[in-house]
């Protein structure tokens, strides 16, 4: 994708502009502390730093408040202030904050104080544009917008208007997955929050497909981590296209998946480069989602390869819990809330395998298809032997979006495969709201039309709504400490997710259908979050196990089903 690069001129502190030897391009660092050690936060306190909805998502889910949910040290943030007036963001899970630095120097001074652990440099020292990379940054194939065609609004009555909604050309990209279907049972996305992490929101304040939720109050709030202060609506328009997939609503023309959905519009990708920080960016970004109570995050973004080659990725990287965003994605999930991440469009070039944090084990990626259901050849390609990565597929091919100047298009990439897939997901738990982010993603990936043979092209396949509803029963919860295992169906490996109010030891047993242990093991796990992976199973049939975790205040037989032989 070609871009026009520009810099962005950050304001910096009075001290660095009377230093003759400040270099000229920007220089972008995150530093991590060792500690929040006289913290003035407490766990205890959790309505000091999380928002009431926040509080109460984590209480529906039996997740206690954590040490890294408290933020950073404001006594290390000022010291970092002392040295450097330009604070970007702050990291409360990665404990630690980013900040913009002209003078290596002094970047080398602020590594050696006592209380920090580690400085990382995100962007190279160039002051040649030139150098800087503008390939396609957005998981949207071979452009920001690939333009199909301009659809006019010569299409009421053509498409199905049964449930109050005139679908028009969109009615494909949402009948595909049932979720016309959902809307006709009145599960639209109300009451629930989507943060949409992009690069941009260009005249989504302006144009007619976002009126209603202006009208309707829908617009949470926007927040740039980018250049803090801008305004989002004046940067790249990729994000406002996705929201289109999500909010948009021009009867005839365009109706997003959770149109009733409520949304924050977060820019977290700078589209002039690429670079780490970005990454740390995203995690600034689903810190504040999960600060503000956001249920779910939706991010076409994907990261592999950096203008500064040494900080590159490679497909091994992406083995679900590797780099920051993954990372960060990971945590996002643990928090209770559900992300949704396109999973590239490098299936027909060098890279092919799905891009961070698509891969992280607890992320629904979503690869793309056409108006078919047959794979698109860019879809980014995962596995389908330890996990199965991408998860679930949707449309992506010829999708149809908002352009920034108001006309209604069709555009291609898995950025646009990913938003379908969120909103349903908001009519979903909309439609489930009892159950657990795990649950709402187990069970859309149970209904896929290849849920018995996933791949590596398209995971699960095509997810029905519908079907989701009906395909999970809730399991026991135990006074908030719930398990979820997954992949289930598996095929050689599952993970047991735990939430633990305390410390304690775990007893795993699993049996066959005949009762007999084939495999036992003990398992230590602390308070909060716990994800278990049983990597030592030994070779089984296909067919149907059960397994019992028992520990000090838990007793719990769950099925899990081998596929594959």
């Amino acid at each position: 994708m070609k871009k026009t690069a520009i810099i962005l001129i950050y304001a910096i502190s009075v001290w660095f502009s009377k230093n003759s030897d400040a270099q000229v391009a920007p220089q972008k660092y995150f530093v991590e502390f060792m500690d929040k050690t006289n913290s003035p936060f407490s766990i205890a306190r959790p309505q000091e730093f999380l928002s009431a909805r926040a509080i109460e998502r984590r209480q529906k889910q039996g997740i206690p408040v954590v040490e890294n949910d408290l933020p950073v040290n404001s006594i290390y943030v000022n010291a970092i202030r002392k040295y450097t007036g330009a604070i970007l963001s702050r990291s409360k899970w990665f404990n630690g904050i980013t900040f913009y630095c002209l003078n290596p120097s002094l970047v080398d001074s602020i590594s050696r104080l006592p209380f920090v652990k580690k400085v990382v440099k995100n962007k190279l020292c160039n002051n040649n544009i030139n150098n800087y990379k503008t390939d396609n940054k957005f998981n949207s194939e071979e452009l920001l917008l690939e333009v199909n065609a301009v659809l006019q609004p010569s299409f009421q009555g053509s498409y199905n208007v049964n449930n109050g909604f005139n679908y028009g050309p969109s009615f494909n990209q949402i009948h595909m997955l049932k979720g016309d279907s959902l809307h006709k049972m009145g599960y639209r996305g109300q009451g629930m929050v989507i943060a949409i992490l992009d690069g941009g929101f260009k005249n989504a304040d302006k144009l007619i497909a976002f009126d209603s939720l202006w009208t309707n109050n829908q617009i949470l709030g926007t927040k740039d981590f980018v250049t803090p202060g801008n305004n989002v609506f004046n940067e790249s328009s990729h994000g406002m296209e996705v929201l289109s997939c999500i909010g948009g609503n021009i009867p005839g023309q365009l109706i997003g998946t959770a149109p009733k959905s409520d949304f924050w519009l977060l820019r977290t990708e700078d589209i002039n480069s690429e670079n780490l920080i970005e990454e740390y960016n995203w995690v600034a970004g689903a810190e504040f989602a999960d600060s503000v109570g956001a249920d779910i995050i939706n991010s076409s973004l994907g990261y592999t390869q950096f203008d500064d080659t040494t900080k590159n990725h490679t497909c091994a990287d992406m083995n679900g819990n590797s780099t920051p965003a993954t990372k960060g994605a990971n945590l996002a999930f643990s928090k209770g809330m559900l992300i949704v991440n396109s999973a590239g469009n490098e299936g027909n070039k060098l890279w092919k395998c799905v891009s961070a944090p698509a891969d992280g084990f607890n992320v629904l990626a979503v690869a793309a298809v056409d108006s078919n259901g047959i794979r698109a050849v860019f879809s980014s390609v995962g596995e389908a032997t330890r996990r199965i990565k991408p998860n679930v597929a949707s449309m992506g091919v010829n999708s149809v979006v908002s352009s920034e100047i108001g006309t209604i298009i069709r555009a291609s990439g898995t950025s646009f495969s990913s938003p379908i897939i969120a909103g349903l997901v908001a009519c979903l738990w909309q439609a489930a709201p009892t159950w657990s982010n795990y649950l709402i993603k187990r069970s859309i990936e149970l209904s896929g039309n290849k849920t018995m043979n996933p791949d590596s092209l398209t995971g699960y396949g095509i997810p029905d709504f519908v079907k989701a509803l009906k395909v999970v029963s809730v399991p026991e919860n135990h006074e908030g400490r719930s398990i979820s295992i997954y992949p289930n169906p598996f095929i050689s490996v599952f993970t047991i997710s735990f939430n633990s109010v305390n410390e304690q030891r775990l007893n795993l047993l699993l049996c066959d259908q005949q009762g007999r242990v084939i495999y036992s093991c003990k398992q230590f796990v602390r308070a909060g979050m716990n994800e278990i992976l049983l990597t030592d199973l030994p070779v089984l049939k296909k067919g149907f196990y059960f397994l019992n975790i028992k520990g000090n205040d838990i007793n719990v037989n769950e099925k899990v089903i081998k596929i594959y032989n």
